[in-house]
């Protein structure tokens, strides 16, 4: 009989890639003698490849193995509840296990929770990440792309960041507030955009939003800008309570009017915008609604949106003012809703507006993202002269789109050193032309465009452009 297990392990756990991989592993578990139960489940343990074992892109068994009363998992995918998503023993051994379908590009974060209150982190799983009440485990499923914007990057050059401290008069209280300067602002004389961040300490600490910023502008897919991060003193009246009109007042008499006359900055509300998360995405919208000849932008992701505030934008005078949301579809649930009908809200009124769900939930893993989204959206690249001094590539510089892998829409952004005729391209993978995104004569400088794939099968296309005899070929991947 020993013979035979080495031989009835490997099968076991080879079986557990196959499409009913995990199911044939508890069959054949619970068909053995107590005696060998426990040897079979370290074996599964030590051989999958990773933990939670994800099969056919979309069935995830969540693994936990140690003595317990109950196990459960809480996270994104219940509300962070401890009594719903219980995992199950196998008899004989210390193995749980739970078994759930999510979305091949989710990306979910969760707790194991021991005994009801013991919450702990995934031991077997590598993947992490760190939100405002701590680290949290992240289940990354195959088709999710982690956004390497929120990396920190040597190769590149950085801004730099202005602390002061200040106290306001309409609040009656001091916070922090960092000022973000893109690189070479000293040695130039332009003016910038700015963008304002609510929970300005964690959007650098958690979000890494300095690091897209820097990673964006280098990359040439926005306009180099000045970042404003305001932290808060007390959150939820300051941004849904009793504090909100005295917030905005800081915010717009105060504030605004100091980083106007201290920084070199675009005065026009198509050139500033404000932008949050939960609660901050609904003082940011209150913002935008209330001084849109100040703000002429606005992003709030998994917002909180007042229904005062909805109103408002339903029945009230349209406004000249660009918005940015999305949502999480493991978002807190009474968000969805509210998020969605403040975009049929947008839409109905003719609002220019960009929004996106995605397989997430409500954290800073998931805002962090897809910011650069909003940033995209309200601070393009602008075109430039460039003159072919030898100094850059001759002909022209093709850029690679961002964000990527996207859905449904993309941006590719190139440099042209002299003027002339151009054609931009995409083809999938056998060759076949599928859309031509430009065809023209273009000046020298640089330009963007806006790859919408909408309809189209998710996979790999290629883009190329061509120039003067020239051409270059860059690789984009659709997630519908």
């Amino acid at each position: 009989m020993k013979s035979c297990k080495p031989l009835l392990l490997l099968l076991l756990v080879a079986r557990i890639s196959s499409a009913q991989g995990f199911q044939h592993f508890l069959d054949r578990i619970n068909s053995l003698p107590d005696s060998s139960r426990q040897e079979v489940a370290d074996s599964l343990v030590a051989s999958a490849a990773a933990i939670p074992i994800v099969e056919q892109d979309s069935v995830v068994h969540f693994i936990y193995t140690g003595n317990a009363n109950t196990v459960s998992m809480a996270g994104d995918v219940n509300n962070w509840q401890t009594n719903v998503s219980n995992l199950t023993r196998i008899y004989g051994t210390k193995l749980w296990y739970f078994t759930q379908t999510y979305e091949p590009d989710a990306r979910l974060e969760y707790k194991i929770v021991i005994n009801g209150t013991n919450w702990i982190l995934d031991p077997r799983n590598p993947n992490q990440i760190m939100e405002g009440f701590g680290p949290n485990s992240e289940l990354r499923m195959p088709k999710y792309v982690p956004p390497v914007e929120v990396n920190y990057f040597s190769n590149i050059p950085h801004g730099s960041v202005f602390d002061t401290s200040w106290t306001s008069v309409n609040l009656g209280n001091s916070r922090k507030i960092e000022v973000y300067l893109p690189p070479g602002y000293p040695a130039s004389a332009d003016s910038f955009p700015v963008m304002y961040f609510q929970d300005g300490t964690e959007s650098v600490a958690l979000g890494k939003y300095e690091n897209i910023i820097d990673y964006l502008t280098a990359n040439k897919l926005i306009r180099p800008l000045i970042a404003v991060f305001v932290s808060y003193v007390n959150r939820t009246p300051e941004y849904a309570g009793n504090q909100v009109t005295a917030y905005m007042k800081y915010f717009t008499e105060e504030l605004v009017p100091f980083v106007d006359s201290r920084f070199r900055t675009i005065k026009d509300p198509k050139g500033r915008g404000v932008a949050g998360a939960s609660y901050g995405g609904n003082i940011s919208l209150w913002l935008a609604y209330t001084y849109p000849h100040l703000f002429g932008n606005v992003s709030a992701q998994s917002s909180y949106v007042d229904p005062t505030l909805s109103s408002g934008f339903q029945n009230g005078t349209k406004l000249d003012i660009r918005t940015y949301m999305d949502i999480g579809t493991y978002d807190i649930p009474s968000l969805v809703p509210m998020v969605h009908n403040m975009v049929q809200i947008l839409q109905s009124r003719g609002y220019d507006y960009e929004f996106r769900q995605y397989d997430e939930g409500h954290a800073w893993g998931n805002w962090r993202a897809h910011i650069g989204n909003a940033l995209l959206e309200f601070f393009p690249p602008v075109p430039s002269n460039v003159k072919n001094d030898g100094s850059g590539p001759q002909g022209f510089q093709l850029n690679q789109n961002y964000p990527n892998p996207f859905n449904p829409r993309t941006i590719i952004t190139y440099r042209l050193s002299s003027p002339g005729y151009i054609s931009l391209k995409v083809y999938d993978v056998l060759g076949r032309e599928v859309t031509t995104l430009v065809a023209g004569v273009q000046s020298a400088g640089d330009h963007s465009a806006t790859f919408n794939a909408l309809g189209f099968s998710s996979g790999i296309y290629f883009y190329r452009l061509e120039t003067g005899g020239l051409n270059q070929v860059k690789k984009l991947t659709l997630l519908q």
